[in-house]
């Protein structure tokens, strides 16, 4: 998905996209059409760790 869908659709992911890109990611433009896996490279960061994340995020599992 494309990391700004998944922060308009599922709010609650913005801060896990903080935690792992930077505070940065949401005035590059680049968010609305950069998927999560580009972004992930670009960050060197584990995508697996990442989307796990997100999901338990997105699925209210964790808060925050």
């Amino acid at each position: 998905m494309i990391i700004g869908e998944v922060m308009e659709k599922y709010p609650a992911t913005v801060e896990v996209f903080k935690k792992y890109f930077g505070k940065g990611c949401f005035d590059c433009p680049g968010s609305g059409y950069e998927d999560i896996d580009f972004g992930s490279n670009m960050h060197n960061v584990d995508v697996g760790a990442l989307l796990k994340e997100l999901n338990e995020t997105a699925e209210g599992k964790k808060k925050g």
